[in-house]
């Protein structure tokens, strides 16, 4: 794995951006007054790329798969917040 080289990878860069849009966008409106969706959705957000990076850093491929499965499963945790906020209003 490469040391630093998460930087370059495409799929951390949007998973950063992602996680930089969800701070933004959870700071103001309903959803910054629901602090319990709120908190989880930045957490969840911020496990991708953060996991995806310390994979990323391994020395070895079977630890970068641990982490990148991890990153996976923050996906999905992401995916289903963010499907809450929808269905509750708070998001568009």
């Amino acid at each position: 794995m490469g040391k630093g080289g998460f930087k370059e990878l495409a799929v951390w860069q949007r998973s950063k951006d992602l996680a930089v849009q969800i701070y933004k966008t959870s700071s103001s409106g309903p959803l910054s007054k629901d602090h319990g969706l709120r908190d989880q959705l930045r957490r969840a957000a911020i496990s991708v790329p953060s996991n995806l990076a310390e994979g990323d850093e391994r020395d070895t491929d079977r630890e970068a798969v641990r982490f990148f499965y991890i990153a996976k499963g923050s996906v999905a945790e992401l995916r289903t917040q963010l499907q809450i906020g929808l269905e509750i209003g708070y998001l568009e």
